[in-house]
């Protein structure tokens, strides 16, 4: 406790309390619900077979099923209201493909955002340095949104077809003695999947999170200000050069060296020479302004 109260009064968790911070949090909550509703399922069903024959019939058949979804192994016996054995039947479809991907993708998003949040919390400055930390985990972030779009959406597919597959009358469907219409074949229990309907739901709130927290992620790369036109070149890059008043000249505004070995006009060097005719003339402004012709008809 000593440990942690030194570390809280060092500010150490105060990312906690920025949505950077706060939303990885969540992230790491969502996604323990997210593959844990889902890989620890298991559910089960049950129906009745009641043959013309009562003592052939079966008044009881429990089918049981759980993750990862492989209903094409799991079998029971239904009795067939004839004379013999009960015959085996098997339930149809695998979904595990699915299944499995979101939980496995639960699983890596509740790694990152806990290794993510670790960073966070003891190496933040580091994880600033050059903006080469934030940049990895944008990308990182934008990788886990699409993957959790893509497994929310397919292990919904998946769901649907798993509680088709274990409807109690799709299954009565199989057994070849409710083809009578002597015998009668009726459901006693619907497998409950409330605990997987939750995992959709927690799947498509964790893509919320993500998606929201690119955003978050996204400012601190820096990534920002280079679009927003702020962006402060580096010492290798060159820059123009001031003018006399301290202003970046453009390429376009840049005076040209040579401009003067064409004659051009040059004030300064004009009035020098003009202040060295007049001091010739004895030093009086006013006698080199009188020798200078006054108008054209003087000049003739």
């Amino acid at each position: 406790m000593d440990v942690v109260n030194q570390l809280v009064a060092q500010g150490q968790f105060t990312i906690i309390k920025q949505p950077l911070g706060f939303i990885k949090i969540l992230q790491w909550i969502f996604a323990i619900f997210a593959f844990s509703t889902c890989g620890s399922y298991s559910g089960m069903f049950k129906m009745s077979v009641e043959c013309k024959n009562r003592s052939e019939s079966d008044l009881g058949i429990e089918v049981e099923f759980e993750y990862p979804f492989r209903l094409h192994q799991v079998y029971f016996d239904a009795p067939t209201c004839k004379t013999g054995n009960p015959e085996r039947l098997f339930l149809v479809g695998d979904y595990s493909s699915s299944a499995e991907f979101f939980v496995t993708i639960g699983v890596f998003s509740f790694l990152y955002a806990m290794a993510s949040l670790a960073v966070y919390c003891f190496v933040l400055e580091k994880y600033r340095e050059n903006m080469k930390g934030p940049q990895i985990d944008f990308v990182v972030t934008a990788v886990f949104t699409f993957m959790w779009l893509v497994s929310s959406c397919a292990w919904a597919k998946g769901l649907s077809d798993v509680k088709t597959a274990t409807d109690p009358e799709t299954v009565i469907r199989l057994i070849s003695a409710c083809e009578e219409p002597e015998n009668r074949c009726r459901e006693l229990y619907d497998p409950k999947v409330s605990g997987l309907n939750t995992s959709v739901a927690f799947g498509f709130c964790n893509l919320i999170l993500w998606a929201g927290n690119m955003w978050f992620v996204f400012k601190e790369t820096g990534w920002l200000a280079l679009f927003g036109g702020t962006y402060v070149p580096s010492s290798g890059e060159k820059q123009p050069a001031p003018d006399a008043y301290g202003q970046e000249q453009s390429f376009g505004q840049q005076q040209d060296p040579y401009a003067g070995s064409q004659g051009g006009y040059q004030p300064e060097y004009g009035q020098q020479q003009q202040q060295g005719y007049t001091e010739q003339q004895g030093g009086d402004y006013s006698q080199g302004f009188e020798q200078q012709p006054t108008s054209f008809s003087n000049q003739m």
